[in-house]
């Protein structure tokens, strides 16, 4: 498990690049046949995939965590973004086609996934935050995650808004987890840009086609900083920080928050005008 350590606007806005994507980007989440996990320091969120092939992968726990099982003091979201799997919680199996996630609470002890074909695995964007309380393991497939439209074509960022952990869905301690779907032509998201002071956010682009890319913004509003992020990869966004991004065609994100406040809705947007 890698580790990221926080960092304030203040250092940000002197990083370049290679800063920028030294503490923001993460560029390997889906390894084959193997389950990759970075604990950031950002309200310790850990952020991963599990990329199952010819057998089956355990949830391994971590030394850093000093823990006797993954979650013994977390809870876990699992949004699949590939074919067909499975996971088994505890001995009972659930399955996940494209765009399904599964909520894992805490206390739950043996965790594993799988490919239905190996040829076409499963791939398993993972989050996971501390937890307090348990609450039950349950699925919630993207035909159950009520679509919201929002946006417009005139303004290139027409989408459509998939919520599957949050307070009207799949209840948790602290994470909310959702899937944002642009459509055709449109190729901005989260307009307006916002902050959200009492919890970080991490992003998962997918869905880009070969050769795209998206040119994620973060940073203070007056202090914007760009990076260039290629398909299934993801971004870590403080609190402080806004979080949009445009492009080159179109693609879809996984949004994961954590932090003191569940409420899908708890963000300061920030006017196009007053962003440098």
């Amino acid at each position: 498990m890698n580790t990221r350590f926080a960092i304030g606007p203040r250092e940000t806005a002197g990083l370049n690049t290679a800063g920028l994507r030294e503490h923001f980007l993460i560029e390997n989440i889906f390894t084959p046949g193997a389950i990759e996990l970075t604990y950031t320091h950002y309200d310790r969120m850990i952020v991963g995939g599990a990329m199952p092939t010819d057998s089956s992968l355990p949830l391994p726990c971590p030394d850093g965590l000093k823990a006797t099982y993954f979650l013994e003091r977390r809870e876990l979201g699992a949004l699949n973004v590939g074919g067909p799997g499975t996971i088994v919680v505890d001995g009972t199996t659930y399955e996940l086609g494209t765009q399904d996630c599964l909520y894992v609470g805490k206390g739950c002890q043996q965790v594993s996934f799988e490919s239905a074909d190996a040829a076409n695995p499963a791939k398993f964007y993972l989050l996971s935050a501390p937890a307090h309380k348990e609450y039950p393991t349950a699925r919630r497939t993207q035909a159950e995650a009520t679509p919201v439209e929002m946006g417009s074509q005139e303004t290139a960022n027409a989408r459509t808004i998939y919520k599957y952990i949050f307070n009207e869905g799949l209840p948790s301690c602290q994470l909310v987890m959702g899937l944002t779907q642009l459509k055709p032509g449109s190729v901005w998201n989260t307009m307006p840009s916002h902050v959200h002071d009492r919890r970080m956010e991490a992003y998962l682009y997918f869905n880009l086609p070969a050769g795209q890319r998206v040119l994620h913004v973060l940073g203070e509003p007056s202090e914007t900083r760009p990076l260039w992020v290629s398909n299934e990869q993801a971004i870590l966004s403080p609190p402080w920080s806004i979080h949009t991004g445009c492009g080159s065609a179109a693609y879809a994100f996984i949004w994961g928050m954590a932090g003191e406040n569940l409420e899908y809705t708890d963000m300061d947007a920030v006017a196009l005008a007053d962003l440098r």
